[in-house]
Parts: C-alpha cells; sequence; structure tokens
C-alpha cells in the first residue's frame, strides 16, 4: 500500500472525524456527557478500523489470488458497533427511581456517528454527509418538539 493510498485512508478519517465533530458539537451545546472529542473518536475509530482492514486485506493478500478475496468490511462494522455498544452503556444513567433514564440519546448519538465514520471510510460521502445532517435534525429539532409534548410521566395514570 503506497504513500498516496495511506494518505487517502488518513483523509477519509479526516473527514470521518470532521462529520462527527458536527454531531459532538450538538451535544456538546446541549451541555452532554458525551460531546465534541467524544464522537470526532468515536467517528474517526470506525473509520480507522475500516481502512486499517481495507489496508490489511491490500498487504496480506497474495496479488496473483486477489481477484479471489474481496474486502469486506461487515465484521469490522460489527465490531465497532459492539465497541461503541459498551461506550453507550456508559454514558446511560439509570436513577433508583426507576423511572428517569439519562444518555441515551447521548448513547444513540455515539453509536450514529460511528456509523457515519464508517460511511466515511466506505468512501460513501454523500450517505455519511447527509446522515450527518439527518443526525443534526434529529438532535436538535426534534428535541424542540419533544419539548412541546407534554411529558409521559406526568399525565399516565398510576398503576
Amino acid at each position: 500500500m503506497g504513500f498516496l493510498d495511506q494518505l487517502r485512508m488518513l483523509a477519509d478519517v479526516a473527514l470521518a472525524m470532521v462529520l462527527g465533530a458536527v454531531i459532538g458539537l450538538e451535544r456538546e451545546l446541549a451541555r452532554k456527557p458525551a460531546g465534541l472529542r467524544t464522537h470526532m473518536l468515536v467517528a474517526g475509530a470506525a473509520a480507522m478500523l475500516v481502512e486499517g482492514a481495507r489496508g490489511l486485506l491490500h498487504q496480506f493478500v497474495i496479488q496473483s489470488s486477489s481477484s479471489l478475496v474481496r474486502f469486506d468490511p461487515i465484521p469490522v462494522i460489527t465490531a465497532v458497533v459492539t465497541a461503541v455498544g459498551f461506550l453507550g452503556a456508559g454514558a446511560i444513567l439509570r436513577y433508583k427511581d426507576g423511572e428517569h433514564i439519562e444518555g441515551l440519546t447521548t448513547a444513540a448519538s455515539m453509536l450514529f456517528a460511528a456509523t457515519v465514520g464508517a460511511a466515511a471510510s466506505l468512501r460513501q460521502y454523500l450517505l455519511a454527509a447527509g446522515a450527518t445532517a439527518l443526525a443534526l435534525v434529529t438532535l436538535h429539532l426534534v428535541a424542540a418538539l419533544e419539548r412541546k409534548i407534554p411529558d409521559r410521566r406526568s399525565t399516565a395514570p398510576r398503576v
């Protein structure tokens, strides 16, 4: 794998981190526990793992059989989802009252940032950028709509 190939891979990781930063900035402005740096690193790590798997394939596959072997990012993406699941679990807090839970949206946004990173490293640039925009709409505009909906805990009948 040549220098230019590695430079392109690095550019894909950088793009993933920039898009992760966009999602993380919204979380940061909302004063959530996982913000700018966390989302950047999650998106960058996902991209780096996919790029690394691609690089390993090129490095260790014998050239004569390379037409028989294809790059399959699915196992790598599965590993990323598992790892982000552990991070997300650490962001979720459940209080003793049993009804109050915080951090679910932050955990989901970290998973989403990882998928954006994977998309960027798979060179699905429009998908990665569009998904980032959709995440912002969901995190910001839908949150404003949610605030207008009465709290379901205060209106639910006691059982």
